[in-house]
């Protein structure tokens, strides 16, 4: 009786566990884990359809051209994506074209919510204390694009809810925005003359920081904010401000070079584009360089160097080729030499590394 009673009891055991090890093999998605760890995803705005997320591991060996759909069949991830932030496990995928942040896991790219609603035109986002801040165009025009708009305004989104708490007005034309000491600055476009100081700790907006209009990209580095401006026609300047003091000082590119862009530091260098070419000078010059590190061939008419990013002495390119078929994505040493090229989604538009 003990000896039968043991014998249902093991044969029990086993039927439980292999019962448990087949529902939790059934509740696994059919993924390989962490597929997207250690590389870079490459963000694709699309046309007229969906944009799509591809990637490239470190290494150069491994890439996905459709990581979001492999993960998520049959889910749209909407129109002109435009940009990603990350936030512990997760990452934040904004499409403007169809008012959403898709919430997806960054080591499987498996969807796990969507924020769908007060968002309008979204454009860039970071996160501060469990809430996520994004820029808004609101009713932008993009039929008289150069006079910009004033109802910008900024969205705060709880992160442990996925929802969308106030929004707040930055009465100005709003873009690209960086995180440094619990502020975050956000650069005006076109003919503002301004970079606006927003305060999370209350949700308001601090005096703001006269840099001169037309600002493109920035980026950090020691308590040093670097702006890039390029007004129309004229040629381009750097704009380096002291985040303690808001003091800055200024440095004017060579007339010749005219519509830079881009703008990204890695280590003491900073990076910046113009045209087809990649021009490097150190974070403490007081000089620019007056000739570029290299350039790659682009038959693009408005897609050269529509993705930038220079990452662990590799420097990313994205081309926009004809903005209907499915796009190129480069990746070059330092020095030019180029090391991978790939056929990504249309229109690669930014570079973010997991």
């Amino acid at each position: 009786m003990k000896i039968s009673k043991l014998v249902t009891a093991a044969f029990l055991g086993i039927f439980l566990l292999t019962s448990c090890s087949n529902d939790d093999e059934k509740a696994k998605p059919n993924l390989i884990p962490n597929a997207y760890e250690n590389g870079v995803f490459i963000l694709n705005e699309g046309s007229s359809g969906q944009g799509s997320v591809s990637f490239l591991s470190n290494d150069l060996n491994s890439f996905t051209q459709n990581a979001y759909t492999t993960a998520n069949p049959g889910d749209l991830m909407g129109k002109y994506a435009q940009s990603m932030f990350f936030d512990g496990d997760n990452a934040y995928i904004i499409s403007n074209g169809s008012n959403k942040i898709n919430v997806v896991n960054k080591r499987t790219m498996k969807l796990i919510t969507k924020i769908e609603t007060g968002l309008q035109i979204p454009r860039y986002g970071v996160v501060y204390n469990g809430k996520a801040y994004v820029t808004n165009a609101n009713t932008y025009s993009y039929a008289n694009p150069t006079t910009g708009n004033t109802d910008d305004y900024m969205a705060i989104i709880n992160l442990a809810t996925n929802t969308i708490e106030t929004t707040v007005p930055l009465n100005a034309t709003a873009d690209k925005l960086i995180l440094d000491n619990g502020k975050i600055y956000v650069i005006e476009s076109y003919n503002n003359n301004k970079m606006l100081v927003f305060n999370p700790a209350n949700n308001t907006l601090e005096a703001p920081i006269n840099i001169g209009s037309d600002a493109n990209s920035m980026d950090l580095s020691n308590g040093f904010l670097y702006v890039l401006r390029s007004p129309y026609n004229v040629s381009s300047q750097l704009v380096k401000v002291n985040l303690s003091t808001r003091l800055f000082t200024t440095i004017d590119f060579p007339t010749s070079q005219i519509g830079a862009s881009n703008l990204d530091i890695d280590g003491s260098k900073l990076y910046y584009t113009i045209g087809t070419n990649v021009y490097a000078m150190n974070v403490t010059d007081t000089t620019a360089p007056l000739t570029s590190v290299f350039s790659y061939n682009s038959t693009s008419l408005y897609g050269q160097m529509y993705g930038f990013a220079v990452k662990n002495n590799r420097i990313f390119i994205g081309d926009g080729g004809n903005f209907m078929e499915n796009s190129k994505a480069y990746v070059y040493s330092l020095t030019g030499v180029l090391q991978k090229e790939i056929t990504v989604g249309v229109g690669p538009n930014g570079f973010y590394f997991n």
